[in-house]
């Protein structure tokens, strides 16, 4: 005892005099000491030769197993860098002179705690902390008052009882995954952790090495901030709950991030108080609950029922980027809403943009939808592919969910005790106009292409939806239930292709105005049409403009300020060519639709049965082809359309392609 008492003696004395670093350990772990720390106004002390304080640490002399002075000229690490390797059941720190004072660690096993206390820049840079070896049986816990970064070096690492890594310091962390390293980290089932990796303050993903996370409590990665990634290759393989989970906002900057084996969202942001402050600029001080996508390739397949690919609490902005969004799960009762609840591949709660980027969505469960928005939803770039497959789901007044294999069952149940597969779903209004491309198919029973509650503008791009119910419809608001108050529906322009095989192609249950762009509309059989307004609440369709084939003809009573023309004659899966003015478009007409064919164009069209295309531009999916050449063929008889009301509404609109030609 009286050895081992001299010895800690002359080490304590030697930290003081040439300010290295004390590492005292026990049968609890090991603490560290800098110079600072032990000083003539702070000394180490003993008392009764049985027991050493340490600032505020107290040691039993017998329990302590080793005590050790490092050298920070010695240890190589660069300046404002801590060194953590960990080795099977132990872990080493080291750390660079320059910071040895702000930094206290203790280490328990291969668990490490660090407890930071700068609350600036040291020799203006911030700590970097770089993790790398391997071990069943460790974690990493930060604590501090300012900015850091945790750079992993080829980090293998389980905590059976923990997060792998938990930051309490409330500021911003980087995380990163250096060039050239694979890291994986997994978290046990065993505690009460929120994440596997675990933030409180704001968490940015990066770095070009490979990171693998795997969360069997909760979430893989939560932070009570935002989280932003950029470059970083992520791989969340499981979590009991959301793959990611952040509060105030989400940013994809770069990077490539694949989720998959979740128990519920793929990617959640929420609002992190109760006000949002929407968007700000460069995101300071946000707390908006948006999600943005700017670029990078996201992959995520969630599994569970009424789970959300991404969900935003508030506004989601897309403007590049290659999404990849798969849903497989069913349909639920929501207990706390009273009503029925469905998956979808794009949430939000607020609106949607999409500016540009490529979308594939696949969503295969009952009452799966590709894009779900609360608010209004507006595309003006990029490319969306929308496919569901799953029936429509409802449930009874007790919550019990089913499944309906046919749309017409549907109408013996309330708004609340249904959700129908849909391509794309908005409360608000949708507006599609400048180089946006939209593919829509939907093939379960119920399936809608395109509804919003309100309002749908089609200014511009390519629409092309097939849908087993209306592939396109301005509804009415579920708060109302009443028709009277119906959103209108405009096509101005573009190029919009809807099929329905077992409804309208286009139900507006409001007006519907037809002013310009190249419209192709297939409907069912009476009493279904190819384009449907809502008559019975005294609305109406107005042909003004644009170049039309509808096959299934038009709501009767349409004002038709733009003459249209008619054939009862028309053949199945056969090649037409309808010529207006100087533009040639050939169609191919489908397997099944109503009897009557009605074409419209700025000037009398010529119809051909028959062609075949030799040239021309692809458009809806193959189905047509515009400044097409064609040879062959035979004309068709076409005459005057009687089935509306000829010269009443508005004045006339633009004729022609939406491209001017």
């Amino acid at each position: 005892m009286k050895q081992l008492l001299l010895s800690v003696i002359a080490l304590v004395l030697t930290i003081a005099a040439t300010g290295q670093t004390l590492k005292i350990t026990t049968s609890s772990g090991t603490k560290e000491y800098q110079a600072s720390q032990v000083t003539e106004s702070s000394p180490a002390t003993f008392t009764g030769g049985t027991m050493l304080t340490v600032g505020n640490d107290v040691f039993t002399i017998s329990d302590i197993t080793s005590v050790e002075v490092v050298r920070s000229q010695e240890s190589g690490v660069e300046a404002n860098t801590v060194n953590i390797v960990y080795n099977g059941s132990t872990a080493t720190v080291t750390m660079a002179d320059n910071v040895s004072s702000y930094v206290m660690a203790e280490v328990s096993g291969a668990h490490v705690t660090i407890t930071q206390t700068n609350t600036e820049a040291i020799d203006n840079d911030e700590i970097t902390y770089v993790l790398s070896g391997s071990t069943a049986d460790g974690s990493l816990t930060l604590d501090g008052s300012y900015k850091c970064t945790i750079s992993l070096a080829g980090l293998t690492m389980t905590n059976p009882s923990g997060a792998a890594i938990n930051i309490t310091n409330s500021k911003r962390i980087q995380l990163s995954a250096k060039n050239g390293t694979e890291n994986t980290l997994t978290d046990g089932s065993d505690g009460s952790q929120k994440a596997c990796i675990y933030s409180k303050g704001q968490l940015q993903l990066q770095g070009k090495g490979t990171l693998n996370v795997a969360g069997n409590t909760k979430h893989a990665i939560k932070s009570g901030d935002y989280i932003s990634v950029k470059n970083l290759t992520l791989n969340i393989t499981k979590a009991v709950g959301d793959g990611i989970n952040c509060e105030e906002y989400f940013l994809m900057k770069s990077g490539t991030v694949s989720i998959s084996g979740v128990g519920d969202d793929g990617i959640q942001c929420d609002l992190g108080g109760d006000t949002s402050t929407g968007e700000t600029t460069d995101h300071d001080d946000e707390d908006s609950g948006n999600v943005y996508l700017e670029a990078g390739t996201l992959n995520i397949t969630v599994t569970a029922a009424a789970a959300k690919g991404i969900k935003a609490d508030g506004d989601m902005k897309i403007s590049d980027g290659d999404i990849n969004v798969k849903t497989t799960g069913g349909g639920a009762w929501d207990s706390d809403d009273n009503k029925t609840k469905a998956s979808s591949c794009l949430s939000a709660d607020g609106n949607m943009t999409i500016s540009g980027g490529t979308q594939n969505l696949t969503s295969i469960g009952a009452g799966g939808k590709g894009i779900s928005v609360d608010g209004a939803f507006t595309i003006t770039g990029g490319t969306a592919t929308i496919n569901t497959s799953g029936n429509a789901v409802v449930a009874s007044s007790g919550g019990t969910i089913s499944t309906v294999s046919s749309s017409s069952q549907l109408d013996r149940y309330d708004s609340d005790y249904k959700s129908s597969p849909k391509g794309i779903k908005v409360d608000g209004a949708i507006t599609v106009s400048d180089n946006a491309i939209i593919s829509v198919t939907t093939t379960g029973a119920g399936g809608e292409g395109i509804e919003s509650k309100t309002n749908i503008n089609i200014m511009g791009g390519q629409v092309t939806v097939n849908a087993t119910d209306d592939a396109i419809n301005s509804s009415y608001s579920d708060d109302t239930k009443s028709l009277s108050t119906a959103g209108d529906l405009t096509i101005s322009g573009g190029y919009v292709y809807a099929r329905s095989t077992g409804n309208d192609g286009i139900d507006s249950n409001g007006n519907c105005y037809i002013k310009g762009g190249l419209v192709y509309v297939i409907g069912t059989s009476s009493p279904e049409v190819a384009i449907d307004a809502n008559s019975e609440q005294r609305k109406q369709l107005y042909v003004q403009g644009g170049t039309i084939i509808a096959i299934g003809g038009l709501e009767s009573g349409a004002s038709l300020t733009q003459s249209c023309y008619s054939t009862n004659s028309w053949n199945k899966n056969t090649w037409y060519a309808l010529t207006v003015g100087n533009d040639v478009l050939a169609f191919q007409t489908p397997s099944s639709g109503g009897s009557t064919m009605v074409v419209s164009g700025a000037s009398q069209p010529t119809l051909k049965s028959g062609v075949t295309v030799s040239s021309g531009t692809e458009i809806f999916g193959g189905a047509g082809y515009i400044d097409a050449i064609v040879t062959g063929g035979s004309s068709v008889n076409i005459s005057a359309y009687t089935g509306g009301n000829q010269g009443g509404g508005f004045g006339p609109g633009g004729g022609g392609w939406p491209g001017g030609h």
